[in-house]
């Protein structure tokens, strides 16, 4: 079998399956089944596929029509220009997070902390991009691996910590906390398709019962770690821009940037270099 046909027979199976963007998808699965570059498919349509590479081509393709997203059969995804390894240990990094580099870039700042790293796109990104220290936290020890060996690959100093949230960090210590939390209320996860409900780890979806409690926890903690004037980066999740804006009372510069779509995608709020007698109580409470 050529690759002109495989690619066509491919599209076809993909397509009667329901799967989004059927010819791309076979380009990509065939692609990483010869071990090539696409391109090679475009250059090369009469190369015959040897036994094993029809047999990883088919294997990829049954994959993909189960709901096994692409990229966990590819084990990459590309994000802000570089290429990621990723696990059904991580979630895919998606390309509206990238407008998070693009807040925290603006923010800046020498001492950075990605909460909740995932595969490190963010930690790593931003390392690279603004030379920071930067550190990473997750609770996932799989997914802290995952985001350790990007870090490693692609050249990046990042320190890699298992903790919950921002639990190992110290006080006062940070110029600038990121962070894309899992932000889906768990009366949605039906709702969810396959490809997210199935195969990516709940633990880096699903916020709680409202969806709002991993954003009132960093929220909380981050006055904590940040040094006066410090900034905070979050990425909203549909619908939340109101919500998480009411968390921010206590914080000044709040600002909203959003995705390409006009939805309110990251929001960024500055520690105040001073404490009101009421910011005052509540973290004494903390």
């Amino acid at each position: 079998m050529t690759v002109q046909t495989a690619l066509l027979q491919g599209t076809k199976l993909l397509e009667e399956g329901g799967i989004g963007v059927p010819r791309l998808t076979a380009e990509v699965l065939l692609a990483h089944a010869l071990k090539r570059d696409r391109v090679y498919l475009f250059a090369h349509p009469e190369h015959e596929l040897a036994e094993v590479e029809w047999i990883h081509y088919g294997r990829y393709l049954h994959e993909r029509l189960n709901g096994k997203p692409t990229q966990y059969i590819t084990k990459v995804q590309e994000f802000y220009g570089r290429e990621f390894r990723v696990s059904p240990d991580v979630l895919i990094p998606r390309p509206e997070t990238e407008h998070v580099v693009e807040v925290a870039k603006s923010k800046g700042g020498v001492r950075v902390v990605d909460v909740g790293t995932g595969s490190g796109a963010l930690a790593v990104t931003l390392q690279l991009e603004i030379g920071a220290r930067v550190w990473a936290t997750e609770i996932s020890p799989a997914a802290a691996r995952v985001a350790s060996e990007n870090a490693r690959r692609l050249g990046a100093e990042v320190d890699v910590i298992v903790c919950d949230l921002m639990e190992a960090i110290a006080s006062g210590s940070m110029d600038l906390v990121v962070s894309n939390p899992p932000y889906v209320p768990l009366s949605q996860r039906e709702g969810l398709q396959r490809e997210v409900r199935d195969f990516e780890p709940h633990v880096a979806l699903f916020g709680g019962p409202t969806g709002f409690e991993l954003y009132e926890r960093i929220v909380a903690d981050a006055a904590r770690v940040l040094r006066p004037g410090g900034w905070l980066v979050m990425e909203l999740g549909f619908g939340s821009y109101d919500r998480v804006r009411s968390m921010l009372a206590e914080w000044v510069d709040v600002s909203v940037e959003p995705d390409l779509a006009g939805i309110p995608r990251v929001i960024a709020a500055r520690r105040a270099s001073f404490s009101s007698p009421r910011s005052h109580s509540c973290e004494h409470d903390l």
